[in-house]
């Protein structure tokens, strides 16, 4: 088990306990959205409390996150991990504010429902079985959810938080979005790709002087200019057209 799945687990039935034990902590967790600058704290702390009129709740939450949370953790990392957990969290927390800003909300669903997400985003042909004997894909099992969520929120809720859900899977990819446009590798694409240079800029090429083209270079030039002439100035690449200007003579 990878370390903040770990501490996930410990501290959500830690606050379980608490619940149990000292009257008035549920109320104290919950989140209320409307009453949210109110009780600011319950954005977080409402997703590590659970509903107490039962175990179904939490364990279901517990042993999703046990399933699903190691190998997205030891994927992303544990700093990554417990950052998309929170947001996805509070993400929910937000859309409730939205559909459902008086209902009082409990639950780790919306952040385990993230977890979920990330882990069909990374291994979406993964096989899941349902109640242990339907096989569906982890991408099909998404969008399932996604689905059955709009319905059952449509529908009232029926005493489930189906917008945290819901708000849960969209924290989780706004998330990885995000941390996938500012990943070493994406960035390092980046500047293999190099600067674009629009087609517009390129100028006058054919007013380039291949006398004065250096003859390391002028082999390239040539072969450029005629490639221009054949298919075109879109036909270039980024690159071409970055090296082609180079030799471009520009007005003063």
């Amino acid at each position: 088990m990878t370390p903040w799945v770990q501490r996930l687990l410990i501290a959500n039935i830690a606050v379980f306990l608490l619940q149990l034990t000292v009257a008035g902590t549920s109320r104290f967790l919950a989140l209320v959205p409307a009453l949210l600058l109110e009780r600011p704290w319950t954005i977080v702390t409402y997703m590590f409390a659970h509903s107490t009129a039962g175990f179904s709740h939490i364990l279901f939450n517990m042993f999703a996150l046990f399933i699903f949370g190691p190998r997205v953790e030891a994927r992303i990392g544990e700093r990554h991990f417990i950052r998309m957990y929170l947001f996805a969290g509070i993400v929910g927390g937000l859309l409730s504010l939205v559909f459902t800003p008086t209902a009082a909300i409990v639950g780790a669903s919306g952040a385990v429902f993230g977890v979920q997400l990330a882990y069909a985003r990374f291994f979406p042909h993964d096989r899941i079985f349902i109640w242990g004997v339907i096989p569906v894909e982890a991408r099909v099992l998404v969008v399932i959810m996604t689905v059955m969520s709009l319905y059952g929120g449509m529908r009232g809720g029926g005493g489930v938080a189906h917008f945290a859900h819901l708000g849960g899977f969209l924290g989780a990819w706004l998330y990885l979005r995000w941390t996938e446009g500012r990943s070493p590798a994406r960035q390092w694409q980046t500047k293999l790709a190099g600067p674009t240079v629009p087609v517009e800029t390129l100028g006058d090429w054919r007013g380039i002087d291949l006398s004065r083209v250096h003859e390391v270079n002028r082999d390239e030039v040539q072969r450029l200019m005629g490639k221009i002439e054949r298919e075109g100035e879109g036909s270039l690449s980024p690159q071409e057209r970055v090296f082609l200007g180079h030799f471009i003579p520009r007005k003063a």
